[in-house]
């Protein structure tokens, strides 16, 4: 799978023999020698890329970036690739949403692999993020009562409970729940109810 790959590591030497590894995969590489650099190129995390990254740099340390990036929304997913590869460290780094934690040195087929599997999972979390805005779009066009009997729908009402508690007919909800699943762009309740689910919509609270 093409994409970026972006190496952060303060030494020279490597990150030139890790760049021609990469590029003889296949990959695009831009190579920083400190993470305030990565930090001022500002990448572009809505192409296909990931972040390949020391944990110990003069300065912004690995983690210190990864936290810094987390924050500002970035999604590249990151890498950590070093010689100093200690328990606390790894785990802090996983649970900080890192894709893999490697040592060096590292093979090539380790290497080309953990890249892979952050680029798939880049991708699938971009779609999904993607679903969900086309979701909000369609919630949005939605009128003030569409909206209510959406409410209502996705909690279980049947359209005799609906019109009692909008104060209308059952042929009117059973006109604005067709509108309702025309500009939601599905077919069943079940559909519907996971629309809001994903939306956080529904919680555990909910009657």
């Amino acid at each position: 799978m093409p994409g970026l790959v972006h190496v952060v590591d303060d030494d020279d030497s490597f990150r030139t023999a890790i760049a021609r590894r990469l590029k003889l995969a296949g990959y695009d590489v831009a190579t920083y020698a400190s993470a305030q650099d990565l930090l001022d190129a500002a990448p572009d995390d809505a192409q296909p890329g990931c972040i390949l990254l020391d944990v110990w740099i003069p300065g912004l340390s690995g983690p210190d970036l990864q936290t810094r990036l987390v924050a500002a929304g970035s999604t590249l997913p990151i890498i950590f690739l070093t010689g100093h590869a200690d328990t606390p460290t790894t785990v802090q780094a996983i649970k900080a949403g890192a894709e893999d934690f490697l040592t060096k040195p590292v093979s090539s087929e380790q290497l080309i692999a953990a890249i892979e599997r952050a680029m798939v999972r880049q991708h699938t979390a971009q779609a999904r993020r993607g679903r969900l805005e086309t979701f909000r779009i369609h919630l949005a066009a939605l009128t003030h009562r569409e909206r209510q009997v959406f409410d209502l729908i996705v909690r279980g009402r049947i359209n005799k409970q609906i019109a009692h508690e909008l104060g209308t007919t059952e042929r009117t909800v059973k006109a604005h729940r067709h509108q309702v699943m025309e500009k939601m762009q599905v077919r069943s309740l079940a559909e519907l109810v996971s629309i809001a689910e994903r939306l956080g919509m529904l919680d555990t609270s909910d009657d």
